[in-house]
């Protein structure tokens, strides 16, 4: 049984919705280009967390952009947001909800709140105005995907309920579970769920200090850090982003696959003297498409590394456990080996046609050279 729930003296809900809206970003290129269009401060500093802790490939660029009204059930509130891109093509937009002074149960149902009026059954919202925002001004910077398809409209959302301070004093990680109910705050059930539920819901709990907490859900999150660090909510943040790419290059490839299918059979079609040719044009198409992608993949599997922080190690590894980030990718990874296959199967093809062709070119000049020595006699 629950006893005393807290009040909340500092807090906010953060509601990420991430987009896959290019092939490639030049991010020193868009920070020129946000600079000559807005007054808006920007930064390549990457995240919040400390330049030990984490190591980027390429850090990404944080802009800020005007406050959002959202009128939710409770009443009319301002939301502050951010945007982040990344170089790989994925765009990150965060509304920050405040929260100060709610208790327990007004936080609990704000949080409920905010994801019925922001999460995907609530349709674009305020994302895709707050994205031609951004995508508008820095079209320049933006690599567009080669053949747009079902991967451009790829989204992800995620949820993360955030305290940073409450207003008696800081109470360990174990007490404040005995103070709150950590299921509904994550699933938005108002019934109360079963032990066994609870304990699986609870299985990615982590606590560093014996006065923070981190309990991950697949799309949500509870955050508690008396520090304000944000180092927390910026690696979910990459991890979604990380899902986000691999499933566009999931749905890319799926979008492929029959396409190769019907050229492979449209090049095999008849008795064509240029079928090799043929053979090794698709090939090469295909071989192209491999390396982009592998190079994509890489990029987004390096893109962010945690070296010395083993607490946000923890953390971040268990958030692409809980996405099955590594799932998406194998199948990824599977789609790849079938497409390489095919190539290959090709160019064994074009040579084999290309060897055919060259025996019978030289049997015909062998009949040629017979009739010829026969017509002189």
């Amino acid at each position: 049984m629950l006893t005393d729930p807290p009040t909340i003296q500092s807090g906010h809900v953060l509601a990420l919705r991430l987009f896959d809206a290019a092939d490639e970003i030049d991010l020193e290129h868009a920070l020129r280009l946000w600079r000559h269009h807005a007054t808006a401060p920007a930064s390549r500093h990457g995240l919040a967390t400390p330049p030990k802790a984490m190591a980027f490939g390429v850090p990404p660029l944080t802009l800020a952009l005007p406050p959002v009204p959202l009128a939710l059930a409770s009443g009319a509130v301002e939301a502050t947001m951010t945007a982040r891109l990344y170089d790989f093509g994925a765009i990150s937009l965060a509304l920050r909800v405040p929260a100060d002074g709610l208790g327990w149960a007004e936080f609990s149902a704000l949080v409920n709140e905010v994801d019925a009026a922001l999460g995907p059954q609530a349709g674009p919202g305020p994302w895709q105005a707050a994205l031609a925002t951004v995508t508008t001004p820095l079209a320049r910077a933006m690599v567009p995907a080669p053949t747009p398809g079902p991967a451009a409209s790829v989204q992800e959302d995620y949820l993360m309920a955030v305290v940073h301070a409450l207003h008696d004093e800081t109470p360990t990680a174990e007490a404040l579970l005995g103070r709150i109910d950590l299921a509904a705050l994550l699933t938005g059930e108002q019934r109360r769920l079963s032990p066994a539920a609870r304990a699986d819901l609870l299985r990615h709990r982590f606590s560093w200090y014996e006065d923070d907490l981190v309990v991950l859900t697949w799309d949500r999150a509870f955050v508690y850090e008396p520090r304000a660090d944000a180092d927390v909510t910026d690696v979910i943040e990459v991890a979604n982003a990380q899902l986000l790419e691999m499933r566009a290059y999931d749905e890319l490839l799926d979008a492929e696959l029959p396409r190769m299918y019907d050229h492979v059979a449209a090049a095999r079609r008849g008795l064509n003297p240029l079928a090799s040719r043929r053979y090794a044009g698709l090939a090469r198409r295909l071989h192209t498409l491999v390396a982009e992608v592998t190079e994509l993949t890489e990029r987004v599997d390096n893109a962010l590394q945690v070296t010395e922080d083993v607490y946000l190690a923890r953390v971040y590894s268990a958030a692409l456990e809980q996405f099955r980030v590594a799932a998406v990718t194998a199948a990824v990874n599977r789609k790849l080996a079938i497409i390489r296959e095919t190539y290959t199967a090709l160019y064994d093809e074009a040579a084999s046609a290309r060897a055919e062709i060259l025996e019978i070119a030289i049997v015909f000049l062998i009949l040629f050279e017979i009739v010829m020595a026969l017509v002189k006699h």
